[in-house]
């Protein structure tokens, strides 16, 4: 068990063993451009949007403990939340199992001996995640980050506390709300590098946000289905934000232009598509995403002679 102390605008969670702030929290952010997470070897700042409005959300790493303070309107919503998105909910202990681990592979056992401190966050911020995620759809993820931070940086606001803390940093910002999203013009949508497709999509995103962010209440797999229903959220997208919103530790991205020819050359030393790329990965089921991330984590990187995928339609599926 972890342990959780509440004081104030203040926060101290134990984490009670190895754990690592960048590697926990990289996910959240969206590249060095994103000025809405930003994550060093011991400290991170988060600005988003609440129920309550907007909330900074600074954490410093000491041994196992994480000490978490807030500032804004939206500060005891995240305080609250600071647990799980630091991965106080990620629980691996059946994928550390002596009968489980000894079936995954070399590469992916050797990944997590030295990476032991990794834990899946749940920012439990459906719009947030699912967002972005529209942004980079049919595109490489330059381009989609490159698109959301001009977004941000025009749009958003910035971030509580600014200016009455020197520890905050100064270009921090909190992304758009859902209404300010909607009121983004064609013309700066162009000029962000962002297509008509994907900016209907967002503004769909934006007019369904009080019905998507009751989704965080609903297991992983539930919740993805349901993001599905509105025209132009398919399975990437959907696993894509759930592996961010709930600490999904199953789902994996399918349809992503790169992921099935990695997860083949890895595990079978060749390229595969999606069907082969979850037939590889399906004796792992319930832990199919933390066995990517460990890929990842091994260092491995597939040959670069491999051949050339197509670029898939990640909105109708």
């Amino acid at each position: 068990m972890t342990a959780t102390a509440l004081t104030g605008r203040t926060l101290v969670w134990d984490a009670e063993g190895p754990y690592s702030l960048p590697q926990t929290l990289d996910i959240i952010g969206r590249g060095p451009a994103d000025k809405t997470v930003m994550v060093a070897s011991g400290t991170a700042w988060l600005a988003f949007n609440t129920p309550d409005g907007p909330a900074t959300l600074g954490i410093s790493q000491r041994g196992s403990e994480l000490h978490a303070r807030a500032w804004g309107p939206g500060a005891d919503h995240a305080l609250t939340g600071a647990p799980g998105l630091l991965g106080a909910h990620d629980d691996w202990s059946h994928f550390d199992s002596p009968g489980f681990a000894d079936s995954l592979p070399h590469c992916v056992k050797e990944a997590r001996r030295r990476h032991p401190a990794v834990r899946l966050p749940s920012t439990r911020r459906v719009v947030d995640a699912l967002i972005p995620a529209v942004l980079e759809q049919k595109v490489t993820s330059a381009e989609a980050r490159r698109g959301y931070a001009t977004l941000v940086q025009k749009f958003g606001t910035p971030a509580p506390g600014i200016g009455t803390d020197p520890a905050i940093p100064v270009d921090l910002m909190v992304a758009p709300t859902p209404r300010q999203w909607a009121m983004i013009p064609s013309w700066a949508w162009h000029q962000a590098g962002v297509g008509p497709q994907r900016s209907a999509t967002v503004m769909r995103v934006a007019g369904s946000a009080s019905g998507l962010e009751r989704l965080a209440k609903l297991p992983a797999t539930q919740a993805a289905a349901k993001m599905q229903s509105i025209p132009g959220i398919g399975v990437w997208t959907a696993a894509e934000t759930t592996q961010r919103t709930h600490g999904d530790a199953d789902q994996v991205a399918v349809g992503d232009y790169h992921l099935a020819a990695y997860v083949g050359w890895a595990l079978a030393g060749k390229p595969v598509d999606d069907a082969g790329m979850l037939e590889l990965l399906e004796p792992w089921h319930g832990h199919r995403q933390r066995v990517v991330r460990m890929l990842y984590l091994s260092g491995f990187r597939k040959p670069a002679f491999g051949p050339r995928m197509t670029i898939q339609d990640h909105r109708g599926h």
